[in-house]
């Protein structure tokens, strides 16, 4: 009488099953990268919350390039680095007390006026606006040459039919214009909806440098890749796990009798 003979194969991964799955360099490469990818994630939110401020605009006073109720991320800037064309979260007591968003047509130094041909003119040059809404005039109603005073700014909003800006505060001794350490920010993008982040006007580039975008794109890569990093980390337990479970399916022992 022949008996029964069992042929047995231990599983691949030399434990029980109860252990940590997958290799050794799996798991440690899993677990940086989950960290790598905390320190992204965590990093990129930290970051924006140090540069940029979140404001919602209340008027329409800036449509269509922000409308009312849009929420919008301004970076935080010294009122020494606004430039021509900027759009700026500022405070001027004559405006009022709460937090106003316009855009630098003019700065200490220049002329401004409305309208030749239909557009505003600074310094002699007459300045393209292809943010205003379609159709619509530089200026509702002519106003004559202003020169700016050094150290403050001229603002108009891209509404020009309803915004109450510059224009409206002609007769102030400032001539409407506001002290550039007035300003708080400058608004780099429209997040809800989600507009993107705001052009920068080239009309105004025959006066002089624009300004450049903040960190904003950095920051969202930077939250991107950590977020990427840490699911990717985080899947490889249970990726490894049902691996290694297939190979101990195939390698189950045969019967021979």
């Amino acid at each position: 009488m022949g008996g029964e003979s069992m042929t047995h194969t231990a599983p691949r991964s030399g434990g029980s099953g109860t252990g940590p799955v997958g290799s050794r360099t799996g798991q440690r490469l899993s677990g940086l990268a989950v960290a790598l990818g905390l320190v992204l994630f965590l990093g990129g939110f930290a970051w924006g919350a140090v540069v940029y401020l979140p404001y919602t605009v209340p008027t329409s006073s800036m449509t269509p390039t922000i409308d009312a109720g849009d929420r919008i991320l301004a970076q935080r800037v010294d009122g020494g680095d606004v430039r021509r064309g900027d759009v700026v979260v500022f405070k001027d007591t004559n405006w009022g007390n709460a937090p106003m968003v316009k855009r630098v047509v003019a700065v200490g130094g220049d002329t401004v006026s409305c309208c030749q041909d239909g557009k505003l003119e600074v310094n002699g040059k007459e300045i393209d606006e292809p943010y205003l809404p379609d159709g619509s005039p530089a200026e509702i109603t002519n106003f004559p040459t202003v020169t700016v005073p050094e150290g403050r700014l001229f603002l108009l909003g891209d509404e020009r039919g309803s915004s109450l800006d510059s224009t409206a505060h002609l007769t102030d001794a400032a001539s409407g214009t506001v002290a550039r350490s007035s300003v708080d920010a400058r608004v780099d993008a429209v997040v809800w909806p989600m507009k993107g982040m705001l052009e920068r006007p080239t009309g105004f580039e025959q006066l002089g440098s624009l300004s450049s975008p903040g960190p904003l794109r950095t920051m969202v890569l930077l939250v991107i890749v950590g977020a990427v990093l840490v699911l990717g980390g985080g899947a490889y337990g249970p990726i490894a796990k049902r691996a290694g479970a297939a190979r101990r399916a195939d390698a189950e022992p045969a019967r021979a009798r």
